[in-house]
């Protein structure tokens, strides 16, 4: 299945006017394939693999391979095997400021911003390629005209997650196998590679337990009592690496100016469902509809697509009080405000603490996500029971920078 990458022209864009391109992701996402799209835009392009000890040798200090090749663009895979690049990277590009001289892959976003943001400041720029989105597969099952609205897609994508190979494995069954095989190999080589001295069963049950906990506030020192009473400073350091390696997404809350009780713990969710599937061991889309977690699964699954699709450099955290108000999303951008609330019911209502929070975040708009065939204004002109699809559109709103009914109430 040819299935096109939506973060492809933006990184086409990126490249014709920064020197240089940071496409971050995890492992298994498609970067290096995204890479060689890229390049087919540049034929002199050289791609460097730098887990290869002969490919990092060629970027020692004083080895003059970057200003040898200031003609080429430089594809540079898995830069955070090699930190002290970021420095030799700095002076070459202020001696050639050309656009599009360098594309660096990097699978630890913690990792890599920080050692970019102490080197590169102002001379690249960032994208994170994401697992599969819907609107990315549900346009591949289509003429080439209209993106399919087609359930069956969507529901795949729920159940396997976005990870290529996992998405268009010939079964559920080989998708699960792929999905084990690759949890296996991330806990026991990759997070050590990372720096992680950490028992990859010790990793596996801390993972499980944040699966169990999806979408949830998360309690550092419960799960440390769980984990056999280690400190909950180690549960912390446990939660950054896979924070970092875009394994896990912390929710920070949103606050607002108010004189109430805010909850200030963060909410943390397993980013790509299918691993979250995974780890909950549910096999296949009548377990997944049975399952106590489809709900928090299903809230998961727009959560990643909103933060995809939000405008860059936006605020995104929840909103609740002690007291019941409540948001699922608050996208934050310049002086505008859209919160979210997801249901997992084909008729959502919506609660007295929705309306609340509406009113103490001040949102421009709101929207209710769930899975209906059609969305529907709510008591406001600025409130919407909305569709997926139309969840797939808000990039638009975001980028108009104010609501449309016309684009989201059908």
């Amino acid at each position: 299945m040819d299935i096109s990458r939506a973060l492809f022209q933006s990184a086409h864009d990126r490249l014709s006017y920064s020197p240089g391109l940071v496409l971050l992701g995890p492992r298994q996402v498609g970067k290096t394939t995204l890479a060689k799209a890229i390049s087919q835009a540049h034929p002199a392009a050289l791609h460097l693999d730098l887990q290869l000890e002969t490919d990092r040798a060629k970027l020692s200090a004083g080895s003059g391979f970057l200003a040898a090749h200031r003609d080429r663009l430089l594809v540079l895979d898995e830069v955070q095997y090699v930190p002290e690049l970021f420095a030799q990277l700095r002076p070459e590009i202020d001696a050639d400021r050309r656009a599009g001289r360098f594309l660096l892959l990097g699978s630890a976003s913690g990792q890599l911003l920080q050692q970019s943001s102490e080197s590169l400041a102002g001379r690249v720029s960032y994208l994170e390629l994401t697992p599969f989105l819907a609107h990315e597969v549900m346009a591949s099952a289509t003429d080439g005209e209209t993106p399919s609205t087609d359930l069956i897609t969507l529901q795949k994508l729920w159940l396997r997650g976005g990870f290529p190979l996992s998405f268009t494995a010939a079964s559920d069954a080989q998708s699960l196998a792929w999905r084990q095989d690759f949890m296996a190999t991330f806990l026991n080589r990759d997070l050590r590679e990372f720096g992680l001295n950490v028992p990859a069963q010790t990793l596996q049950r801390f993972w499980r337990m944040t699966a169990h906990l999806h979408g949830q506030l998360f309690n550092a020192s419960q799960i440390a009592g769980a984990l056999g009473g280690i400190s909950h400073t180690t549960v912390g350091r446990y939660l950054d690496a896979l924070v970092d390696t875009m394994m896990l997404r912390r929710l920070e809350p949103h606050f607002v100016n108010l004189g109430k009780r805010l909850v200030k713990s963060p909410k943390v969710y397993v980013r790509d469902s299918g691993l979250l599937h995974a780890l909950l061991h549910i096999t296949d889309l009548n377990a997944l509809a049975g399952h106590p977690s489809a709900g928090a699964s299903w809230e998961g699954l727009v959560v990643e697509h909103l933060c995809a699709l939000a405008p860059p450099g936006a605020d995104i955290g929840f909103y609740r009080t002690a007291a019941g108000a409540e948001l699922d999303v608050v996208v934050a951008w310049g002086s505008r405000k859209v919160g979210f609330e997801i249901k997992f019911s084909a008729a959502p209502k919506v609660t007295r603490g929705f309306w609340q929070a509406c009113t103490d975040v001040d949102v421009d708009a709101a929207y209710i996500v769930a899975p209906v065939a059609q969305g529907w204004p709510l008591q406001t002109e600025t409130t919407y029971a909305v569709n997926v699809a139309s969840v797939l559109e808000l990039a638009t709103v975001f980028k108009a920078h104010e609501p449309s009914q016309g684009v989201l109430a059908r």
